[in-house]
This record gives structure tokens, sequence and C-alpha cells, in this order.
């Protein structure tokens, strides 16, 4: 007698965001049945097509795009990447016969999760989010639950679908805390008898945030018993360094 093999296909990505709790969702499922198999889906260029094979998994990647709100010429291409990616997504779905498909958000979600839906394979969305994305919530019909990390989602998502999980947050977070964060006080120069704050807007920036902070540098300046670690995101970094909040001390 032959036991199946548990197979997972899980889709989306495009940042960090998307990419590294994709990632746990597979560490927890090998952690649960190693035998499983999984294939990741994602997008051409894009961050997953580097940091899903750098975890060890293998993934297949769509010439899927975004579709730019301001006018550029870029959106003539979009229906045809986007067609294109329907058809491959279809492709892959078809050769690996997933047992479920999981989809993460981002770009190559919306393609991967509905041709696997076509097939009849049962299809889980995780939302990272209190406001969700656009796929998500496009895909949210062809879904037969939705892991979300906040109360309240039912004001974009059918209630009887949702499940409160939270983010998936990888082990390697909670591995060797305490010589971790010597590391850490030791490359930033901080004093480990101070309180640390560490703001962290993603790896391309949060602008709330970012804004927020550059805005609160006479109260942030006012404790010096505060260190303050400001990840700006790479869309920020430049503006950010010009703020008066870069120049404290503290931070």
């Amino acid at each position: 007698m032959t036991t199946q093999k548990l197979k997972v296909m899980i889709a989306g990505g495009g940042t960090g965001g998307h990419v590294y709790p994709a990632i746990a969702i597979a560490d927890a499922i090998k952690k649960q049945v190693p035998q499983a198999e999984i294939l990741f889906v994602g997008a051409e260029g894009k961050l997953e097509m580097e940091k899903v094979p750098m975890a060890g998994y293998r993934i297949e990647g769509l010439p899927v795009v975004g579709f730019q709100r301001k006018l550029t010429w870029k959106n003539l291409l979009f229906p045809f990447k986007l067609m294109a990616s329907m058809i491959k997504a279809r492709q892959i779905a078809k050769a690996f016969q997933p047992d479920v498909a999981v989809g993460v958000g981002g770009y190559a979600s919306g393609p991967a999760v509905r041709a696997a839906a076509g097939m009849g394979v049962p299809a889980v969305l995780q939302e990272q989010n209190a406001f969700p994305g656009v796929t998500n919530k496009m895909l949210a019909a062809s879904a037969k639950k939705i892991c979300v990390a906040y109360d309240g989602m039912e004001r974009f998502f059918p209630k009887e679908k949702l499940v409160l999980t939270g983010n998936p947050v990888r082990t390697a977070f909670f591995e060797g805390l305490k010589e971790k964060r010597a590391e850490a006080l030791a490359h930033f120069g901080l004093d480990a008898q101070k309180q640390t704050v560490f703001i962290f807007g993603g790896s391309l920036g949060a602008r709330t945030l970012n804004e927020s902070m550059m805005e609160g540098a006479g109260l942030i300046g006012k404790n010096s018993q505060v260190q303050w670690i400001w990840q700006t995101g790479r869309f920020y970094e430049a503006t950010a360094l010009q703020s008066e909040t870069a120049k404290l001390p503290n931070v």
C-alpha cells in the first residue's frame, strides 16, 4: 500500500511582506508533514525568484505584471502578460496536481490560485494586512478559507471563511535570541542598558511609519534612555536621511 504524498502549491510574492510569510508556511508544512512536496509560483524578476530557492524550495515564474495606476505604455502589455500567465499557471497546476493551493497575495497569486481552483483544488488565502490587497479580495470567492492576522476582516471577506491565525513567522526569528540580541547591539553600537525601539515598514518601506518618524524628531530626541533603529525601506531612504530625526544621536 502506497501513501500519497501531500502536494502544496504556494503562490504570490512581490515584496518581503508576501514572500517571507509564504516561506514560513512552507516550513511549517514540512515540519508537520516532512514528505510533503511544495511548489512555489511567483512573478518573474521579483523577490520570490531569489529568496524561495535560497530557502530550499522550488519555484516557477509567471510573466505577470501589475497594472500601473499612472498612465504608462507598460499598461498596454498588461492584458497580454496576464493571459500568458493564466495559460502558464494552468500548465503548472496541471503538471503538479496540488492537493491544496495557498495564495499569499501579490501578482502571481491571482493566476495561480484561479488555475488551481478551476481544477477543483481547494484554495486557502493568507492575508497579512489589516487592509487586504487587491488580489486577495478578488480571489475571496474562490477560496475555501481565508487566514487573517486581525479581527474585523469581515468588512472585506465573507465571515464564514475567516480564520484568525495571525501572521506566519519563520522559526529562525526565535532561535538563539540572546546571542542575536548581543550581536545586534554590537553591530548598531547600542547600549544594552537602554530600551530599544525598532521601526520596520518592510523592504520597500511604509509611508505612514516614515512620516511619523520624520515628524516626531522633537519627541524622539527628548528621551535619551530610549534608542531607535529606523528601517526606512528602499523607497524612503534618501528622504529620511535628510530629516532632523536621522540626525538625532539616539536614532
